[in-house]
């Protein structure tokens, strides 16, 4: 089955790779001919990721042009399936080796976070700082909260926020990540703290988007601003839901 999805994704992306080499020729004006564009460049970032990068471009053009013209094709189906799986296992390993690399350098972050002034370690090994205090009420895990964040990775690159959106979100307290869970319940009403989150805390060995790596220490720029009547709530989910 990942053999298939492979093939229908390089089939996808090779919409944009086939006009590689003449890219002054390819019109992107209509309706169709963006979508299609925006089909292949999702699909490629995607195969990009995965380490798939190193597609030859001319190669998958001599291939939709067999396809779409009704020739016959240049490989057998048993040496493209082995192709597939080549490619397949090429990914698997290369994740396996960036999800290892991410909790070694999460561990030793969170490690050597731990020994700075006021950073607090729970016994789940949550870590957190005040940035500014307050003493407003505490949420339950049975709330709805108001919050602005910003979340970054610890390189400090910002994978999501509701500052720069300039909106803040509404979320039941029991319906986030672990250590959101744990975090919101610790705050006041009108606190602003530094959530790092371990990734056992946060999404593990799953990757729940591109721009945050499996085994990730999440951090967040977190503010409490209320706690809400459920009822009356509106609680889109956030990057930080289960």
């Amino acid at each position: 089955m990942k053999q298939h999805r492979l093939a229908a994704a390089v089939a996808l992306v090779s919409l944009v790779l086939a006009g590689c080499d003449s890219q002054t020729s390819v019109e992107l004006k209509t309706p169709a001919q963006k979508a299609s564009y925006g089909i292949g460049l999702n699909m490629g970032k995607s195969l990009a990721q995965e380490g798939m990068d190193d597609l030859d471009s001319k190669a998958v053009a001599q291939g939709i042009e067999d396809a779409v013209g009704k020739k016959e094709q240049k490989l057998k189906d048993e040496e493209l399936v082995e192709a597939f799986s080549a490619l397949q296992k090429r990914a698997e390993e290369r994740m396996t080796k960036m999800s290892e690399e991410s909790a070694t350098a999460g561990k030793k972050y969170l490690e050597d976070n731990a020994k700075k002034d006021g950073v607090v370690t729970t016994a789940s090994g949550l870590q957190y700082k005040i940035v500014k205090k307050a003493e407003g009420a505490q949420p339950k895990p049975t709330d709805v909260v108001t919050v602005h964040y910003t979340g970054k990775l610890t390189n400090g690159t910002t994978f999501d926020s509701s500052v720069d959106r300039g909106s803040p979100i509404d979320l039941p307290v029991s319906g986030v990540i672990p250590g959101w869970v744990e975090g919101l319940q610790l705050m006041h009403v009108g606190e602003k703290v530094e959530l790092y989150i371990p990734s056992d805390l946060a999404y593990g060995a799953q990757s729940p988007s591109p721009a945050i790596p499996a085994n990730s220490v999440l951090v967040f720029d977190l503010e409490l601003l209320a706690i809400k009547d459920p009822a009356k709530a509106d609680a889109p989910e956030a990057p930080a839901a289960k």
